[in-house]
């Protein structure tokens, strides 16, 4: 399973986020299992189920600390081109 933990300046922004992942996904083909959390936009799932997007506002991002949560786990920072390399 993977996470993939972003964050949106504004309520608009994770909503637009949401969207254009949403709508990539489908061109390819892959339909969205479940969204949570689109109307108020402070945090969004998008479950893929063996992927999750988070799209979260930045207090949200840093009060939940996925990345001290998960840190024993494989990071990987990307571009904006989907480019990068793992992380220690």
């Amino acid at each position: 399973d993977f996470f993939v933990v972003c964050s949106g300046e504004s309520e608009i922004h994770t909503r637009a986020l949401c969207d254009a992942v949403l709508e990539e996904l489908e061109r390819e083909g892959i339909r969205e299992h479940h969204v949570e959390g689109y109307e108020h936009a402070h945090w969004i799932l998008i479950d893929y189920i063996d992927v999750i997007v988070h799209i979260f506002l930045p207090p949200e991002r840093e009060y939940y600390d996925f990345e001290r949560i998960w840190g024993d786990v494989p990071k990987r920072r990307l571009d904006d081109k989907g480019e990068g390399e793992e992380e220690n």
